[in-house]
């Protein structure tokens, strides 16, 4: 990505099936869609959509996959371009990571919600992955509290509560609000950073 383009959103690129594969499941649930409701709003029939996917659960594991594959992405650019002290790498992460949260609301809310419905060698890919992106913000504040930067006495606790406040953003968050995703992540922002007590 150039320079700041981890801020910006325009659409996403997910392929027909998956788009409708989302949809369905955000609407109805993983368990509640079945492969031909998948088909129709795809436009498709069930051999063409078994053409591209071969069971509904390719379908999920391919949408939580290209959601992780992008937060992380856009979490190591955001990290990079803050430069080298742990307060500036902070901020920009976990921007990242709200932003990401409200424009990707929908694959982010299924990352949540439909872990449970991954088969068990999905899941443990699926959660080594989530784990690659919390220990990012990990090392950041434990750079931070070394630093005297932030000033928390359970770090890594703290850690998890400000990704888990930015992951909890994608549940009810909206378009149209009397914030638009800039304002409110800066809200958060200020809220994640006296969660690690950065210190004026």
């Amino acid at each position: 990505m150039s320079t700041g383009s981890w801020r910006i959103y325009e659409g996403t690129d997910l392929p027909v099936s998956l788009a409708a594969a989302l949809a369905a499941f955000v609407e109805q649930g993983y368990h509640g869609t079945s492969v031909r409701d998948i088909a129709r709003r795809a436009g498709l029939s069930v051999p063409g959509l078994y053409h591209h996917y071969a069971s509904k659960q390719a379908m999920l594991v391919g949408l939580m996959t290209a959601a992780m594959d992008e937060l992380i992405s856009r979490s190591r650019d955001a990290e990079a371009e803050a430069g080298p002290t742990a307060r500036a790498r902070f901020d920009a992460v976990v921007e990242s990571l709200l932003l990401f949260h409200m424009y990707r609301r929908d694959q982010a809310f299924l990352g949540s919600t439909e872990i449970r419905s991954l088969e068990p060698a999905n899941r443990e890919n699926y959660v080594g992955r989530r784990d690659e992106q919390q220990r990012m913000l990990d090392a950041i504040v434990a750079t931070g509290i070394e630093s005297g930067d932030f000033d928390a006495d359970h770090p890594a606790d703290a850690s998890r509560a400000v990704t888990t406040m930015c992951v909890g953003v994608a549940g009810w968050y909206r378009p149209g609000g009397p914030l638009d995703p800039t304002e409110l992540a800066q809200v958060y922002l200020s809220i994640a950073r006296r969660i690690v007590g950065c210190t004026p």
